[in-house]
């Protein structure tokens, strides 16, 4: 509501009436050639000539394929200029004849192509822009490899060579006023290859299965890295503090000493572990000079924070007693997310005079978590540095599987394949994406059909199921109601090859044999039944609580992120916010009487775009976690000493935020993790017993490992935690911020203290309290 009466500055006015006075252009970004962006391009022009928009063909490459020569049907197309290159036929927009034709909207396909010698304009983004001033909206398509400084990058990245002519120039994007990712998965890339019989294309390098995945990566990251500025301008724009919740940036808080190096490189570990963002800050005490050690150290940190691609700055420092309050403000000002630092240097008893680091940090802001970095430069004769993990040792292929072994094995040959389309939030379009794959399967004699649909009233999407069967829904009765369910029962009876399967978080009617919906999934894809699922991206369980902080909506029906790991494909439907609001305010979406508080609540900007980067950076993740470990070429993945994860859990409601936080932080580490409860008082209330069954449950889902000691009172609660985390050979114990007062502390005794003195040889990550974002 806040936006509606906001007013615009001279500066936004003289924006908009130049805007009136031009026309749109749209971008479809692409990983790689063949990802089918000319197929797209098309059916967004036969979108637009069915609203009634005048649309024409200006450029769409010369693939005569059956599939873009029906999209092309009932467009009109205006003939290019032909002109030889090298034995080549090149193709340049006929800008005069454009222009005399005076449509509405012309597609471009090529954006990045260079026009012939004698031509008006050297390149076809010139064109492009010729026409945007002609109050022309275009509509184009981009390779995330044609953008000027990535596909030096994209080289690097593939150790391929990437023959193409013109690269356009990097800000490109940023001249578009709507930019869409087609994210396509490898597999999905290399199918069309084969069957377009193009051998020319898939014989080269940059087409192997692993480059796929590389320059997909690139694509994700690099459009996440654009809607992470435009979120961070629209906060600031709104008087919004604080770090989003959709992206990492960590900060470092280092000192010209022989340990600052350590300290930069564990958190560039974490910052590439996690898609983040890394600084490096170190306060300096004003008019103090550096002694001739001190500047040794300086110019080692700065080289070393070049090496890895962080940001290095300094900070004046008025007082030392002021250090936590000026490292709050500093990150809060750059919106970081984690702070990473050394052990304290001062005795229990300078702790209690004086106060810690670490809490007076905490005490001081939300959302921002601290990592305290083991003290010792060695565990067990070993740092953990990045190094190539040892490849698994092949089974001896004359030893004879056991009968679970053969059970098992036969189990993954004859289940079913799930692809899982992703999106932001509801209307993106995965729906409709998902019914329009079945009928192109339906089409190649694949037996394809409905298990479950939700269209929510949507033209579009209705007009899709063409002729797909639909599985009637089973009716259950429940308190004098009846409620529909996906049949699976039915479905396995049936036995098609391939079932879609709409809202995979859904929660079934009580009485159903399974409770969620991605558990009928499991079942049918163990009885070989292949799926195709859609899920938008806050139902996935680790990020609930970052979804929270976005939103301040805590998302109820949740899937756990194996779910997603396991997938064969998972694929993003990218849509600009922007984009997605007009769509509901078109009443696309949901009904018009709906509408005004959807775009006032959820659907605000402000969570579209953190949603939007937070859906590309999770698939990105996915991707990169695909690759084998061996194809990795950053510093991200492997370790010499293998992570142990210990979660320190009590039953305050905040347990599930550190549980979630543990899982994420294995997954990434690939490490074993545990959580642990000591139950210090007989017997639990059955308050208490819910939520230890509810800590137990979510740790399970998410593949933890959940484990319950008793204590014989509060005071040895501690000592038990430090027996079992050293008994696991723990290398980082994540605990919840203290809920203690300061004299409490001081009376009391502090957990996070003390486990900072017991456990120096392990890293500490506190997480902080979390403050939901509702601006």
């Amino acid at each position: 509501m806040v936006e509606q009466f906001r007013r615009k500055s001279p500066e936004e006015i003289l924006q908009s009436i130049s805007n009136m006075h031009r026309g749109r252009l749209k971008i479809i970004l692409g990983a790689v050639s063949g990802s089918g962006k000319t197929y797209h391009l098309l059916m967004e022009g036969q979108s637009l000539r069915k609203k009634g928009i005048d649309v024409v063909i200006a450029a769409t490459g010369g693939d005569a394929s059956p599939k873009l020569a029906q999209m092309r049907e009932g467009l009109e197309q205006i003939p290019p200029l032909v002109w030889f290159s090298q034995g080549e036929t090149r193709h340049d927009l006929d800008v005069p004849r454009i222009l005399e034709r005076d449509p509405e909207v012309v597609l471009v396909d090529g954006l990045a192509h260079r026009n012939r010698p004698d031509a008006p304009r050297p390149t076809r983004l010139d064109d492009v822009r010729y026409l945007l001033d002609h109050q022309i909206s275009v509509m184009a398509t981009v390779n995330i490899y044609e953008l000027a400084g990535m596909k030096e990058l994209a080289e690097r990245l593939t150790r391929t060579q990437v023959q193409i002519d013109q690269c356009v120039p990097e800000d490109t994007l940023s001249l578009a006023d709507e930019v869409k990712l087609l994210d396509v998965t490898p597999e999905a890339i290399l199918k069309r290859l084969q069957e377009d019989g193009s051998a020319t294309r898939s014989n080269h390098p940059l087409f192997r299965r692993d480059n796929l995945h590389v320059l997909r990566e690139l694509a994700l990251r690099f459009v996440a890295t654009g809607v992470n500025e435009d979120l961070e301008d629209y906060r600031e724009k709104h008087g919004m503090v604080g770090a989003s919740g959709a992206t990492e940036r960590i900060l470092v808080s280092a000192q010209y000493h022989w340990n600052g190096s350590i300290l930069v490189r564990r958190g560039q570990q974490v910052a590439k572990r996690l898609g983040g963002e890394l600084l490096v800050v170190c306060f300096r005490p004003l008019h103090k000079k550096l002694t001739k050690e001190e500047a040794t150290f300086r110019r080692a940190i700065v080289k070393l924070v070049d090496k890895v691609g962080g940001t290095f700055a300094e900070a004046p420092l008025r007082r030392e007693t002021e250090v936590a309050s000026e490292l709050v403000a500093y990150a809060m000002a750059r919106n970081v997310t984690r702070i990473v630092m050394g052990q304290s240097k001062r005795t229990r008893w300078e702790e209690i005079w004086r106060g810690s680091v670490v809490h007076k940090i905490l005490r001081q802001t939300k959302n921002i978590d601290i990592l305290i970095v083991a003290d010792r430069s060695e565990r067990n004769g070993e740092r953990v540095l990045p190094a190539r993990r040892k490849a698994a040792e092949a089974a001896n292929p004359y030893r004879r599987l056991s009968q679970a072994e053969l059970e098992q094995q036969i189990g993954k040959i004859r289940r079913g394949t799930l692809k899982v389309y992703v999106g932001a939030a509801p209307g993106v379009g995965k729906t409709y994406t998902m019914l329009r794959e079945g009928n192109e399967l339906a089409k190649s004699g694949i037996d394809v059909v409905i298990g479950l649909l939700e269209t929510h009233g949507r033209k579009e999407t209705s007009e899709q199921i063409g002729a797909l069967p639909l599985i009637p829904r089973k009716r259950i009765p429940y308190k004098n109601v009846t409620l529909e369910e996906m049949d699976t029962d039915e479905i396995i009876r049936r036995n098609p090859e391939v079932v879609l399967v709409d809202e995979l978080a859904h929660t079934n009617a009580p009485g159903s044999e399974r409770e969620k919906r991605y558990q009928d999934v499991e079942t049918l894809l163990a009885a070989g039944i292949s799926v195709i699922a859609t899920m938008n991206i806050q139902h996935l369980e680790s990020l609930n609580d970052s979804v929270e902080q976005i939103t301040g909506i805590r998302v109820r029906e949740t899937v756990p992120d194996h779910i997603l790991h396991q997938a064969d494909e998972v694929e993003l439907i990218d849509i600009s916010p922007k984009a997605l609001r007009q769509r509901m305010r078109e009443g696309n979406i949901y009904a018009r009487e709906k509408v005004e508080q959807a775009l006032a609540n959820f659907f605000r900007t402000g969570n579209l775009i953190a949603l939007r980067e937070l859906a590309l950076r999770e698939v990105a993740d996915d991707v990169d976690e695909r690759l084998e470990a061996w194809e990795r070429r950053t510093l991200r993945g492997p370790w010499r000493q293998r992570e142990v994860i210990f979660v320190c859990v009590n039953l305050r409601a905040d347990s599930e935020r550190l549980i979630r936080r543990g899982f994420r932080i294995a997954y990434r580490l690939k490490a074993v993790w545990h959580v642990a409860y000591v139950q210090d008082h007989e017997p639990l209330t059955e308050e208490e017993a819910g939520q230890l069954a509810k800590l137990r449950g979510l740790t399970e889902r998410l593949g933890g490992r959940f484990e319950q000691y008793k204590a014989a009172g509060r005071r040895k609660v501690f000592t038990q935690l430090i027996f079992h985390m050293n008994e696991k050979g723990t290398t980082q114990v994540i605990i919840g911020q203290s809920a203690r007062t300061r004299w409490k502390e001081i009376c009391e005794g502090s957990v996070v203290q003390r486990l900072l003195r017991e456990a120096r040889h392990m890293d500490v990550l506190v997480v902080a309290d979390q403050a939901s974002d509702k601006s």
